[in-house]
């Protein structure tokens, strides 16, 4: 399944992208280590082996770099950023990708718990010959089943799909985890733009960029262990309506300070419309500038979310959902986003 919404030539790689020199960018807070010794491990055993693994610590740098010490052996792909600073996990993956080196064609990116099966690299890269971003699938697990039972029927799979562009803004399919893309994307989609609310994710944003840069392919066969637990910063969510609304709560109380009317009405609009209002603006503000041709359906998408108009957005929603494209809690929140009142500052193209 593929999406390839420039109209432009495909930028393809001179000599194919099967043996060349990427970078893996993983995010690390507080890991847990035998999980994320694993996760290392699988990636030290990558059949793909010309990469390079940074690890952007967001905090209790020395405690993650004893770890992976201890983890990886004197392997020099294996890099630890020093931060102590914490930025959460949106502008902790933007600090590893600022990192990535010039020579790398390609990034992957990594949780710090899950477990990719050997011949993941290995099996993507070819596809960003013709493609700026390749996905695979995951086999939904727990950690004691992905540590003991390698059975794939034990477990679910997930479904990431190919959609229009306003179906992709509205309910995300690319997941930072199972993806990977080419180097030049970077050159877009940094810096991140950045909203204080819990739905800004740098994987939503890296796949709308890759969508203007040369289209995306979602490959149908299971390359690693996606691990659920109770840590999880963002996973395969299946909220019924009252855990929606729970955490929504939790959420106003954390980044608004108060559960107040006017704070509630702000997260409603920052976590529904705000996210995808910001990075709909940031990436039509950084369209001229670096000359990018979009195809009309990406176009349209991003100026039906960049200036909403409440009818036009109802009515993509509502194809979305008959679509089975975007969930209807989905269309929910990005809807009462449209009649929330406004709050004075409501997101940023700037890092922060």
């Amino acid at each position: 399944m593929t999406t390839q919404p420039q109209s432009a030539p495909e930028q393809s790689a001179p000599d194919g992208f099967a043996a060349s020199f990427g970078a893996v960018a993983m995010a690390a807070y507080k890991p847990d280590e035998p999980m994320f010794a694993r996760q290392l491990r699988s990636i030290q055993a990558q059949t793909h082996r010309n990469f390079v693994c940074l690890i952007s610590v967001d905090g209790d740098y020395q405690r993650v770099a004893d770890m992976v010490r201890r983890a990886c052996g004197d392997d020099e792909r294996f890099r630890v950023l020093g931060y102590e600073n914490r930025l959460g996990f949106h502008h902790n993956f933007e600090r590893a990708l600022k990192a990535v080196p010039e020579a790398a064609r390609w990034v992957a990116l990594s949780d710090q718990d899950d477990y990719w099966y050997p011949e993941k690299l290995e099996v993507l890269l070819p596809a960003l010959d013709n493609t700026a971003l390749v996905t695979g699938q995951a086999r939904v697990v727990t950690a004691d089943v992905s540590a003991t039972n390698q059975d794939p029927a034990r477990g679910s799979l997930t479904d990431r799909r190919d959609v229009s562009p306003a179906d992709l803004i509205a309910n995300n399919q690319v997941t930072g985890s199972l993806c990977m893309f080419r180097r030049e994307v970077l050159d877009l989609a940094l810096p991140f733009p950045s909203l204080a609310a819990p739905s800004q994710y740098h994987d939503h944003w890296i796949g709308l960029c890759a969508l203007a840069c040369g289209g995306m392919s979602i490959r149908d066969v299971v390359l690693q262990d996606y691990i659920q637990h109770s840590s999880n910063v963002v996973g395969e969510s299946r909220q019924s309506l009252p855990t929606s609304i729970r955490n929504t709560l939790r959420f106003v109380k954390r980044y608004e300070g108060s559960t107040s009317p006017r704070s509630i009405c702000s997260i409603i609009y920052k976590t529904g419309l705000g996210w995808r209002t910001v990075m709909a603006r940031t990436l039509l503000e950084r369209k001229a500038p670096k000359n990018l041709s979009m195809c009309p359906d990406l176009e349209e998408a991003l100026h039906l979310y960049a200036r909403p108009r409440a009818m036009a957005l109802i009515r993509s929603l509502l194809e979305g959902v008959r679509r089975h494209n975007v969930s209807p809690i989905r269309a929910l929140e990005i809807s009462l986003g449209i009649v929330s009142p406004r709050p004075r500052h409501s997101g940023t193209g700037n890092p922060r």
